[in-house]
């Protein structure tokens, strides 16, 4: 909302500058976006009546005038506007004026006569005027005063961003209540007198959607003139809050929405048929409205009616046909209160809104409109003459205000500081809040023009408000804490991130909105959790997997081309159980690029499965998971493992599928992994164990096997043969080629033995290599390799 400072201040003018002001309404819940001057800085420019004009002897486009500028002599100025006439009064900037853009008059000749200054227009001068040439001010204004003065130039506009439960404050007299209000400082009197009726014509009313429309109130004004002129100071208080002026009727019934918050609409009443109706559209009804679109109107939208058609859309909109126009003589007023949940949604379904349903979508006072009638008629028999008659008024369903408890104690407990009774009451009382004290505080009745005062929390904010929000200290919160205990076998959280960022990843964080074809592709998950109402139509569905967004973070690295990349994500997937929904944490990570960042002493290699499973292994540590070869839809096929723990399937790691290497236009394959979150926090206590002083054996077997075994088994089988005294069995050499048959491959294990009371000796070896050494030729065929 835009309004002028001017006009506020002349309902409450408290004694603070208009910094202060702004600073003030922003603190009380009332942000100030931005404050303007109603006219950029100049001076030197007064009132000035055109006394001579002659034409210019050496130009045939100048008039050479003689101007009073009340010095008591005439002032001589060449003027070259069209519009310049004995008679007109118009601004005139001296000899040593300043103009905006600091453009100085001086005394000069122009075609060789002499100029003692300069007529101005508005737009010379940065004030909004539609006519082409001088600016032509009024009859009565005082010639030799300063037009910034006459003109009310030194004004500051003030744009608001009023919150929607704040609709009390969508007119200067609303606003005028809350600076009372804030700085105690009383308003200026403004009584509206009732109109009398000079004459018995009136327009039935009829209540068709009563729950709808609570109120309506209608008057008939006679021979009235509309075509006369709207006053400047009604134009000039119109432009200033962002409404252009239109005609003298428009313009009155725009005014009283802005200066006391009720909208208005003005009928032709040569245009209207029999009585009012307002009830809703009925089927195919249409109507063109005053912004000349015809609309369908939809079965719960509610009409303004007169015996044959629609006339208006119900606090949107008037229609064009019934409309005010110069030539009307006779007009029927209407002030109504329509409920906020039959206006809601209305002017965006329709496509257009206007400032009425701005207003009537948030809440308009319901007790406003036989006094917004009352103004209005005053106005219009002011500016354009005529005869008022009866009010009219029809009654419906109008809301019930219930007294609301306010609690001394509750105060002083949720905003932190001590108030006095007496305190509260003076702020209840300086926001126009009725009220009766109680034993425990106050019985507030929530006034009409407040919707959002319905429970406790309401009046302990209007209270925060007024004592001010930067007034209330800052204090410290203060608890009694105590140390949680922290299970030696729960590795914290940002343990497990630093641990990833140690092996040279870095987090990500993504949305856990994601596309559909995401899922499907990387989860093979054809029925996702799905949004109601998606954020938008790329991010419609909920993941299932934390793969989709690490290719994107990998997808968006390379367009920027990052020659490595080596990323993690700690976050929860979704997806459908039975009974509701499972919503698991789980640790991804993507590796992708060289081994290794760019250097002389290493060679550059493409980071491969062993590598990330080198990292799952590393943080799983000190237990150790087992790997089994297993298939996914986002993984490459044989290059593809689960990982487990304990017997139990943890998660997954492999190589991105080679189609989605080509789909997502990535140059090479990552290699990732994803496990659930909760076991890469589980870890063993390390236990200390003494150290053998006896020198360890170490017998290295190389093993003929087939293709097809998985080294895994076959340390699994060594581990079941396995003897207290073998400490380590690792694999350290697989050979294809010469000397090995085709479809067979050699692998080479170190076994380690050591006891902790004794050298070994052969005796003691042999038999455990040997019992291995069938293991493994049992369970896997496997046989020494000659």
């Amino acid at each position: 909302m835009q309004f002028s400072e001017q006009w506020l201040r002349s309902w409450v003018n408290p004694s603070i500058s208009s910094d202060e002001l702004s600073y003030l309404l922003t603190m009380a819940g009332l942000e100030v976006e931005e404050t303007t001057p109603a006219a950029p800085a100049f001076s030197g420019v007064v009132v000035a009546e055109v006394k001579e004009v002659v034409k210019h002897e050496n130009a045939d486009r100048l008039r050479v005038t003689k101007v009073d500028v009340g010095s008591g002599e005439l002032v001589q100025i060449v003027c070259g506007a069209p519009n310049v006439a004995v008679g007109l009064k118009v601004p005139c900037a001296m000899s040593g004026a300043v103009l905006p853009g600091d453009f100085k008059i001086k005394p000069t000749k122009m075609r060789g006569v002499e100029s003692n200054g300069m007529l101005c227009s508005g737009k010379e001068l940065g004030v909004p005027d539609e006519v082409d040439g001088l600016l032509v001010l009024p009859a009565d204004a005082p010639v030799g005063s300063s037009i910034r003065d006459y003109l009310g130039l030194d004004d500051t506009l003030f744009t608001l961003k009023i919150t929607p439960n704040r609709a009390d404050c969508l007119s200067i007299k609303g606003l005028a209540r809350e600076v009372s209000a804030l700085t105690a400082t009383a308003q200026q009197p403004f009584a509206i007198a009732p109109v009398a009726a000079v004459h018995d014509e009136v327009r039935a009313v009829k209540l068709a959607a009563g729950k709808a429309c609570g109120r309506y109130i209608g008057r008939v004004l006679k021979n009235v003139d509309a075509a006369a002129a709207t006053p400047e100071w009604m134009r000039r208080r119109l432009e200033r809050s962002g409404l252009r002026s239109i005609s003298a009727i428009v313009d009155i019934t725009n005014y009283v929405l802005l200066e006391q918050g009720q909208p208005m609409h003005a009928f032709d009443l040569a245009k209207v048929d029999g009585g009012i109706t307002v009830r809703f559209a009925q089927a195919g009804e249409t109507l063109v409205c005053l912004n000349e679109k015809e609309v369908a109107l939809a079965s719960d939208t509610m009409v303004i009616a007169d015996d044959s058609k629609a006339l208006a859309i119900a606090g949107i909109m008037g229609g064009l046909d019934s409309g005010v126009t110069t030539a009307s003589r006779d007009i029927f007023l209407e002030s109504a209160f329509f409920a906020p949940e039959a206006i809601a949604g209305k002017a965006r379904t329709l496509g257009f809104g206007s400032d009425s349903s701005f207003r009537y979508e948030r809440g308009v006072d319901f007790e406003l409109q036989r006094d917004a009638m009352e103004r209005a008629t005053a106005l219009v028999l002011e500016i354009c003459g005529g005869e008022a008659g009866p009010l009219t008024e029809a009654v419906g369903e109008l809301p019930v205000r219930n007294d609301v408890m306010v609690r001394t104690a509750r105060v002083a407990r949720v905003l932190g500081i001590s108030l006095s009774a007496d305190e509260i009451g003076q702020t209840l009382s300086r926001l126009g809040l009725p009220y009766q004290a109680t034993a425990e505080g106050f019985a507030v009745a929530a006034p009409s023009f407040r919707f959002d005062i319905e429970i406790e929390v309401d009046l302990i904010e209007e209270i925060a408000r007024v004592y001010g929000y930067d007034a209330i200290p800052s204090d410290a919160p203060r608890s009694r804490q105590s140390m949680l205990p922290l299970p030696e076998n729960r590795r914290p959280r940002a343990a497990v991130r630093h641990f990833m960022a140690g092996r040279d990843y870095q987090e990500v964080v993504s949305y856990a909105f994601v596309e559909e074809k995401w899922e499907a592709d990387f989860a093979a998950n054809l029925d996702p959790v799905r949004l109601i109402n998606p954020i938008a139509s790329q991010m419609s569905v909920m993941r299932s997997t934390l793969i989709g967004g690490l290719v994107d973070v990998l997808s968006s690295n390379i367009n920027r081309k990052q020659p490595r990349v080596r990323v993690f994500e700690v976050a929860r997937v979704f997806s459908k159980a039975a009974g509701g929904f499972a919503q698991p944490e789980k640790i991804a990570a993507l590796a992708w690029g060289p081994r290794a960042a760019e250097q002389w002493s290493l060679k550059a290699e493409r980071v491969d499965f062993y590598d990330v499973k080198a990292d799952v292994e590393a943080l799983l540590a000190p237990r150790r998971p087992s790997f089994r070869a297993a298939t996914h839809a986002a993984l490459h096929p044989g290059r593809c493992a689960e990982v487990l723990l304990d017997g139990q399937v943890i998660g997954l790691i492999g190589e991105l599928h080679p189609r989605w290497v080509q789909a997502y236009d990535l140059p090479s394959a990552p290699v990732l992994f994803e496990i659930d979150f909760a076991a890469a926090q589980d870890v063993v206590p390390v236990k200390a164990q003494a150290v053998s002083r006896f020198q360890a054996v170490r017998r290295d077997l190389a093993l003929l096997v087939d293709e097809r075994v998985e080294v895994e088994a076959m340390l699994e089988s060594f581990a079941c043969a396995s003897s207290p005294i073998v400490s380590e069995v690792a694999l350290f050499d697989v050979y294809r080629g010469k000397g090995v048959e085709e479809g067979k491959k050699s692998l080479a294990f170190r076994i380690q033995l050591q006891d902790m009371t004794r050298t070994l000796t052969d005796e003691d070896v042999e038999p455990v290599i040997a019992a291995m050494l069938s293991a493994v030729a049992a369970d896997h065929q496997a046989s020494l390799r000659a």
